[in-house]
């Protein structure tokens, strides 16, 4: 079993910034993509940011050149760092990796979310 914990999230003004974490935990033999994923109400789960074992990065049109996604492997855990924040960036953030199990078994994990609302 794979347990994904985020942290971070919370109130911030629009302009701001945020950095989110999370980590895996658990029966865990490699990992290869991580990534962030969010979700507002009344819409779509949309991909923010993905990040490879091998550190290469994609992000939505919306938050280039404003979030950076990066990953300490050693620690299992990876980051998304959210500058010039607008409203509209407000929803849930949910953490996912592709979890290898044993060299042979995989499957994807999704975190619980953590909230972050962008409001004056």
């Amino acid at each position: 079993q794979v347990q994904l914990v985020e942290s971070g999230g919370g109130l911030v003004q629009p302009g701001g910034s945020l950095r989110l974490s999370c980590a895996a935990s658990g029966s865990i033999f490699s990992i290869s993509s991580m990534g962030w994923y969010r979700q507002a109400p009344g819409k779509e789960r949309e991909l923010v940011a993905t990040i490879t074992s091998a550190g290469s990065t994609n992000y939505a049109e919306s938050v280039k050149g404003r979030f950076t996604i990066s990953r300490d492997s050693a620690k299992n855990t990876v980051y998304l760092q959210m500058n010039r924040l607008k409203p509209e960036d407000t929803a849930v953030y949910i953490c996912n990796a592709g979890v290898w199990y044993t060299s042979y078994s995989y499957r994807a994990y999704w975190g619980q979310g953590t909230q972050v609302t962008v409001s004056s």
